[in-house]
């Protein structure tokens, strides 16, 4: 068998370059030190289809990089904080660009979909210091969510939440009427059904050679995989929706995980008066992906807004 090639590389400024520095992150979380051992080429690792291994090593990740303490809930999705931080870096380039190349310092930030990891706001606020609305359907993954920042000395300043009332709403109901934000940001539920999530998580187990009955770290509560009409029709009620908050926001972005739908996200948008849309780019990890950012305001505009 031959060694697995080198992950691509992350944005530059991504701290997650690279192999994982296991005595780092050791030194940093110790109960990481348990999961682990070498693989088969020798290297030092952990079980990727443990998930508490996978937990570990979040937890590590955030603390030895960002200095944060970290816990997320049973059942509730464990984000993969290198790809995770790319987003965060990406967008602050794409902020950059109607900025004169500064990334903004004092931003306001709207993450649709914050969940229980809350890990878009806690990364953005350590790399950039930006200021964060979060927001999610859920009560349980915004209690959980609260936990974090209270168990972080100085985030209840600059991390908020914000719970979604209203059914099949997206910014309805979450942006106030005198509220601006700077960019949004959204890693939106990609199935189309639960039993679509059910089948790539069975593809994922057996491309693994695991039983069916393995535990995986593939997890999450429904509304973090899947919605009818998968993530083309979530980030469609986007871009409608983000028509009505046109002067209350610079930029919209979302992450959009399969590159096919997005031909039927851009004809969405060419039926709106936006004045620009930007599909970025991203390697994470083994995969490419890519966000789709949309503004309804000129650039002139938006200089005003991002321009140190």
């Amino acid at each position: 068998m031959n060694k697995p090639t080198a992950r691509p590389l992350f944005h530059p400024r991504n701290r997650h370059q690279g192999e994982y520095d296991f005595a780092a992150l050791t030194a940093a979380h110790p109960p990481l030190a348990a999961k682990v051992r070498p693989n088969g080429w020798g290297a030092l690792s952990i079980d990727f289809a443990d998930p508490d291994a996978v937990l570990l090593l979040n937890q590590a990740l955030l603390k030895h990089f960002y200095q944060l303490e970290w816990q997320l809930a049973p059942g509730f999705l464990c984000p993969p904080v290198p790809g995770r931080a790319d987003y965060i870096h990406h967008l602050a380039d794409l902020l950059a660009s109607d900025g004169k190349g500064a990334i903004p310092r004092q931003a306001d930030l709207l993450d649709i979909g914050c969940g229980a990891n809350c890990i878009y706001p806690l990364i953005g606020q350590a790399e950039y210091g930006w200021r964060f609305t979060g927001t999610d359907i859920s009560d349980e993954a915004l209690k959980a969510a609260n936990a974090i920042v209270h168990a972080n000395p100085g985030l209840q300043r600059n991390i908020r939440l914000r719970r979604q009332k209203q059914a099949g709403a997206i910014f309805h109901g979450i942006i106030h009427k005198n509220e601006f934000y700077h960019a949004t940001l959204c890693n939106p539920p990609f199935h189309a059904s639960a039993a679509e999530a059910q089948e790539v998580t069975r593809r994922k187990t057996r491309n693994l050679g695991l039983k069916t009955t393995t535990p995986l770290n593939f997890g999450g509560q429904h509304n973090e995989l899947w919605c009818e009409g998968g993530e083309t029709a979530f980030i469609g009620q986007m871009i409608r929706e983000s028509a009505d908050f046109a002067r209350q926001c610079v930029w919209f972005t979302s992450l959009v995980s399969r590159k096919e739908n997005l031909p039927a996200l851009r004809d969405a948008l060419k039926a709106l008066p936006v004045s620009d849309v930007r599909i970025i780019d991203m390697a994470q990890g083994q995969k490419q992906s890519r966000f789709l950012a949309w503004s309804f305001m000129p650039q002139a505009t938006r200089a005003r807004y991002l321009t140190p």
